[in-house]
């Protein structure tokens, strides 16, 4: 199996050298591709990025900001693995923790792994932040008669093909929300493990709001009102 890590950049100067270093750092359990999508940064990312030399990288870069879910449609539009995960620069996650989503997908337990961030070992930069996913966990769960614990985290792992079928069109935070819904709909639960997470604040440049909370519900309602699409695959 090979994997395809995504990880879309916008403005992330003085993080993105230590975010590949870490990422390409992993003693993955199987062949990996990084496939980053510099999202039209306006420091030095991209100056950062073209000094980069390693052969399981590729940059790919947007002349103008789309936002998250438009880089992450680049970078799965590239990805050349049979699996995806996505991983922010901003060195909030730890890409040690992949090899724990991929154990129980090559182990045979499950095709979709969500990293769950339970806040239990973790640094967070607000309560209401916290608040927040966990309100916006609750009601994709109420929605969706599931039970997930951690709807907005970034560590989503399955198949290229499948989040290619998704058709995700949200370009910014809301496609966290879309991915989780349509999943969902089509009835395919995700296996969460826990993982460390060291949330950074708004002076480290922390970007997400209060508005890409309500844009979540919003989609979560949307995506429950439809209906699931003919031959979805449901596993």
């Amino acid at each position: 199996m090979k994997l395809s890590i995504l990880m879309p950049v916008y403005n992330e100067e003085e993080r993105i050298a230590d975010a590949l270093k870490q990422a390409l750092a992993v003693d993955y359990p199987c062949e990996i591709e990084l496939v980053v999508v510099d999202d039209g940064s306006r420091d030095g990312t991209g100056e950062i990025l073209g000094r980069a030399d390693d052969a399981r990288l590729r940059v790919i870069t947007h002349q103008r900001n789309a936002g998250k879910g438009a880089a992450i449609k680049t970078a799965v539009d590239n990805a050349e693995g049979d699996y995806m995960v996505i991983l922010d620069a901003d060195l909030e996650y730890d890409p040690q923790d992949i090899p724990k989503l991929l154990d129980p997908v090559l182990d045979g337990r499950a095709t979709v792994v969500y990293g769950n961030r339970t806040f239990g070992s973790h640094s967070a930069y607000s309560f209401w932040y916290v608040m927040g996913n966990k309100g916006v966990t609750m009601a994709a769960n109420v929605l969706f008669n599931s039970y997930i614990g951690d709807l907005e985290t970034c560590f989503k792992l399955m198949p290229v093909e499948l989040y290619r079928s998704l058709d995700v069109r949200s370009r910014g935070f809301g496609m966290e929300a879309e991915v989780t819904g349509k999943l969902l709909r089509r009835r395919i639960r995700p296996y969460e493990v826990p993982i460390s997470y060291r949330a950074r604040g708004r002076e480290e440049g922390k970007k997400i709001t209060w508005k890409d909370g309500v844009e979540a519900l919003w989609i979560l309602g949307r995506e429950r009102t439809r209906r699931r699409p003919l031959g979805a695959p449901t596993r």
